[in-house]
């Protein structure tokens, strides 16, 4: 449809335009994006066959929805993707506070408008990009901020009296007519603030004081909330939760190479960090192992989540500690090391709730812990396991490697250390070079070096090594030895 030539009301008139719900304007254009075969939401990796088709399903009935899950599941990214199912451009009638259907008005003063000029009523379009509203529910929002109450200051200014409908202030629902909102944390809304939306969700209508008013609002309404809130926080109230047509379920990644994807495609990387660092594919692994071992841990509180963000923000810090080594170094191009990673440690910090256990240990210690557990998970993907119990006689794969530590030599790698004295450093224990060659002989040059750290820190989370931080970096002994020498 030309909007441009239909700016009033008798030119929509003569159009095709005709009338619709958002609820049937959305399923309308989701029914055309299935029937072609394109993707309806773009960007939300892992939920192919979970979570979308499940929307899919409520807004083909025209639901409202709410979007259950814990922190770091898309749920608000999914809700503003719902903007997509619009028409790119719909009418309203000029001037209306809450966008009024020209065909269709709903308030006393778009049809006023109408009966005064008739056919000549300007109309305006407005695209779906300006039909999303959002609010976060906070104890301090009140029922004139999603509703709406009598205003004085339009009183006063339009000299009407309190019982004149015109004195009203719409809240932000009635203004998001024809709209998506979301209301984002709902648990965390008043449970006398809750009460006011039944009216919306069942009957179509809002209550303002003491006004009868019968405005059909329409708004296609999404909840997002948060499950740890139902006991922390609040609740959402059973009769409002009764009215919610669908109530989906969000979840993390289901397994590395999803969490990867889902990593790779939001994080952040200049194209100078992309020119002078390579990541290693393992070093990948390992940060979204972190997350894994996070959900898992008896330190870390399961009911609060742990959020997809935690392993952006970790690749990000480790991306940049080596390039701050970089520029510290005076190389021109370097690859992610193991030492690196206790620049990540910031980003899980702030991403996890201890337990009480947890606490007691410190956020600090228990976010390098969930590293070395990570490494130990992965290890025997890449290196033979380590048995608990071996033969006196029988040689193991890692004899002349741990003989070399046996025989006090020890390696300390600095934080800075630059590239030649890191390799040259590595290169120099017995038997480390023999061991990738046997068992990762198609390892990519590149990753040589970090492969010989991970080995070592594998070792030493297998406790057949003893790994020391310093101030300037770290330092590797040998495990029996330390004890023999009463170091």
């Amino acid at each position: 449809m030309k909007r441009k030539e239909n700016t009033t009301l008798g030119a929509l008139k003569k159009s095709k335009y005709a009338p619709q719900t958002i609820q049937e304007e959305m399923a309308k254009n989701l029914r055309e994006k299935l029937q072609e075969g394109s993707s309806t939401f773009e960007g939300l990796i892992g939920y192919e066959n979970t979570v979308i088709p499940d929307v899919e399903r409520a807004i083909l009935s025209g639901h409202s929805i709410n979007l259950l899950g814990l922190r770091g599941q898309a749920k608000t990214r999914l809700a503003s993707q719902m903007t997509m199912l619009l028409d790119e451009w719909v009418p309203v009638v000029e001037g209306s506070e809450i966008n009024d259907d020209p065909l269709q008005p709903i308030s006393n003063d778009a049809k006023q408008k109408i009966e005064e000029l008739g056919d000549k009523t300007p109309v305006s379009w407005l695209h779906r990009n300006d039909r999303f509203f959002e609010k976060l529910a906070t104890p301090d929002v009140t029922v004139a901020d999603l509703i709406g109450d009598v205003d004085p200051i339009k009183a006063s200014n339009l000299k009407l009296s309190y019982a004149d409908e015109r004195v009203i202030h719409f809240g932000m629902i009635p203004r998001a007519h024809r709209c998506i909102f979301v209301l984002n944390e709902l648990p965390d809304l008043q449970a006398r603030i809750q009460v006011a939306l039944f009216s919306i969700l069942q009957e179509k209508e809002i209550q303002i004081r003491g006004f009868k008013l019968r405005l059909p609002i329409v708004p296609q309404l999404i909840f997002t909330a948060n499950p740890e809130d139902y006991t922390n926080r609040g609740s959402i109230v059973t009769p409002l939760k009764d009215r919610i047509g669908s109530q989906i379920l969000t979840h993390y990644p289901h397994n590395r190479h999803i969490a990867k994807e889902i990593t790779t495609q939001e994080v952040k990387i200049s194209p100078s960090q992309k020119e002078t660092i390579h990541i290693p594919e393992l070093a990948r692994d390992i940060i979204e192992q972190i997350g894994f071992e996070a959900r898992k841990s008896e330190y870390v509180d399961s009911k609060s989540g742990v959020s997809a963000r935690m392993s952006i923000t970790a690749m990000e810090n480790l991306i940049s500690t080596a390039e701050r080594r970089l520029l510290i170094s005076g190389d021109k191009q370097t690859s992610i090391r193991l030492v690196d990673f206790l620049g990540v440690i910031p980003s899980i910090n702030g991403k996890i709730e201890l337990v009480y256990e947890g606490e007691q240990e410190g956020a600090e210690q228990i976010s390098y812990h969930l590293i070395s557990e990570s490494i130990k998970t992965l290890f025997p993907d890449y290196f033979p396991k380590i048995e608990k119990l071996q033969k006196q006689d029988e040689e193991g794969p890692y004899d002349t490697l741990l003989g070399w530590f046996f025989q006090d030599n020890q390696l300390f790698l600095e934080d800075a250390l630059n590239e030649k004295d890191y390799q040259e450093a590595l290169n120099e224990i017995t038997g480390i070079n023999s061991i990738l060659q046997t068992h990762q002989p198609e390892c990519d040059t590149k990753d040589l070096c970090f492969m010989m750290e991970f080995l070592l820190w594998g070792l030493e989370s297998f406790k057949k090594l003893n790994k020391y931080r310093t101030l300037e970096g770290f330092q590797f002994k040998d495990s029996l030895g330390s004890y023999i020498s009463g170091l």
